[in-house]
C-alpha cells in the first residue's frame, strides 16, 4: 500500500510539471489539484503509519477509485457519442476568451459547430456565453464573430451575452426555441458534453443531440479528473432531498 501512495504521488507531481512546461503558467486550469494530490499521497507514502490505518486508507481508496471508474465510464461514452440528424437549434457553450483571442477549448467548440452548420445548412446556432474577467467582450461576440468570418451567415448566428455558467447558458438560450419541443444540440468539448446534457434537461430541453468537440490532449486526463467532481457533485445535489440546484 505504500508503494501505491509513493507511486501516485510522484506521477501526480510529474504531470502538473507537464501542464506547467506545456502550457507555461504555473495555475493553469485546475492543475495545482495534481500538487496537492501529490503532495498527500507522498506524505502518506513517507508517514510511518500504524497497520489499521493504511488498512482504511486502502478501503477508502477501492470506494473512490470505484466511484471514479463508474463516473469516467458515464462521461467517456458521452464523448464517444454523435450526432447525425438535423436539429432546429444548435447551442454552442461559451469558454474563455482571453482579450478577444479566442482559446483553444474554445475554437475547438466553434470548428465543431461549424462543421455541423454547414452539414445542416438550415439549422441556427445559438452562440452563448457572457463577459468575465480578463474578457474584453463577451464570449457570444467573439463566438459570433468568428463563425460569422468563417461563412456562417449572420441570420443563422443568435447571440446570448448574458450567461457565466452552464445553467446559465441553457436557461437564457431558452428564450430562443421551445426547449419542450425543439430539437437542440449541444456543442461542447468531449469531457463536458455528459454534464451539459444533464443540466440542459434539469433545464426543461428534451430532445438533446450531443455534438462532442475535441480537446488538448495533454489536458485530457486534467480535464476529465475535474469533470469527475463536477459531476460527482451534480450528482449529489439532484439526490438529497431539500438540496436547490444552483
Amino acid at each position: 500500500m505504500r508503494i501505491y501512495f509513493l507511486v501516485t504521488g510522484i506521477l501526480s507531481i510529474l504531470y502538473y510539471m507537464v501542464l506547467v512546461f506545456y502550457s507555461r503558467r504555473l495555475r493553469s486550469t485546475f492543475a495545482v489539484f495534481w500538487v496537492i494530490l501529490g503532495g498527500a499521497h507522498l506524505i502518506i507514502g513517507c508517514a510511518p503509519l500504524p497497520v489499521y490505518m493504511y488498512t482504511a486508507l486502502c478501503i477508502l481508496c477501492a470506494a473512490g477509485w470505484c466511484t471514479f471508474i463508474v463516473i469516467e465510464w458515464l462521461i467517456i461514452r458521452a464523448m464517444l457519442s454523435r450526432c447525425d440528424r438535423k436539429v432546429d437549434h444548435i447551442i454552442i457553450l461559451g469558454a474563455q476568451v482571453r482579450g478577444k483571442r479566442i482559446t483553444d477549448s474554445l475554437k475547438r467548440r466553434l470548428d465543431k459547430g461549424l462543421e455541423y452548420l454547414r452539414r445542416f445548412p438550415e439549422t441556427k446556432a445559438v452562440v452563448s456565453g457572457g463577459r468575465g474577467p480578463g474578457e474584453d467582450i463577451t464570449e457570444a461576440d467573439a463566438m459570433a464573430e468568428y463563425l460569422i468570418r468563417s461563412g456562417i451567415g449572420p441570420d443563422r448566428v443568435i447571440r446570448e451575452a448574458r450567461s457565466t455558467s452552464t445553467r446559465e447558458n441553457f436557461a437564457y438560450s431558452r428564450k430562443y426555441m421551445d426547449p419542450a419541443t425543439s430539437r437542440v444540440g449541444i456543442v461542447t468539448n468531449g469531457f463536458h458534453i455528459f454534464r451539459a446534457e444533464m443540466i440542459a434537461k434539469q433545464e426543461g430541453y428534451r430532445h438533446i443531440c450531443r455534438i462532442p468537440a475535441t480537446s488538448n490532449p495533454v489536458f485530457q486526463v486534467n480535464y476529465l479528473t475535474r469533470e469527475f467532481f463536477a459531476v460527482l457533485y451534480l450528482l449529489i445535489k439532484m439526490y438529497i432531498p431539500g438540496k436547490k440546484r444552483t
